[in-house]
């Protein structure tokens, strides 16, 4: 069986599904967007929380990661990420963003668009000292998304960067950033067995407002 065959054969939104009823949703999009994730959550889709982060390099490419959403409230939908990371450098060259959201098992999918504002020092090592102790041994053990030369050269750095860690569990990696999403542009769309998908788009006005639209499948 040729690739293509095998593609177009995998099964897609097969349902149920849930009903998309635009009429009963709230005026801004962090109240529906909380209340699918409830839903994600109650519904065991597995980790509901990770979101595909896009953004866009110097050279104009644009690059994609999946990460955990950390916060979402009034100011948007949060992350956090080193600086010296792929995506630091590239938000920190064009501070805007993409965010999307897949809960297969009830075919939904959300996408956040707009601009990216950075943390605090505070908000970040809040963030930062809330890791797990390994995961803060990670970030020490070596510069994010450079070259490494083996597996074994990051296993002796993390050997000693968990040693570090457990005689200064109060320190926070400098470069550590609490990333926020603050959104202009929110879609929510609900799936169709027959593909007659849902689609509703919140677009935040001049006067700091939301407006929202249908948009054809």
């Amino acid at each position: 069986m040729s690739q293509r065959k095998k593609l177009r054969e995998l099964p897609a939104l097969q349902g149920p599904l849930p009903r998309f009823d635009t009429d009963a949703v709230p005026a801004e999009p962090v109240a529906l967007f909380e209340r699918w994730l409830d839903e994600a959550i109650a519904a065991g889709v597995p980790e509901p929380h990770a979101m595909t982060v896009s953004t866009v390099d110097a050279g104009g490419y644009p690059d994609a990661r999946v990460v955990i959403l950390k916060d979402v409230d009034a100011s948007g939908w949060a992350f956090a990420s080193s600086r010296s990371s792929a995506k630091g450098a590239e938000l920190a060259h064009r501070p805007w963003a993409a965010l999307t959201f897949y809960w297969p098992l009830q075919g939904r999918q959300v996408r956040v668009r707009g601009p990216v504002i950075t943390g605090t020092a505070e908000q970040s090592a809040a963030d930062f000292l809330a890791r797990h102790p390994h995961s803060r041994a990670v970030v020490f053990s070596g510069p994010q998304s450079q070259p490494l030369p083996s597996r074994e050269t990051f296993e002796r750095a993390l050997i000693e960067a968990q040693r570090r860690v457990a005689e200064e569990p109060d320190l926070v990696a400098p470069e550590w950033t609490v990333y926020t999403v603050q959104a202009d542009q929110v879609e929510f769309w609900q799936g169709h067995p027959h593909r007659m998908h849902t689609r509703l788009r919140y677009r935040r006005r001049a006067d700091g407002l939301w407006e929202r639209e249908l948009l054809w499948p």
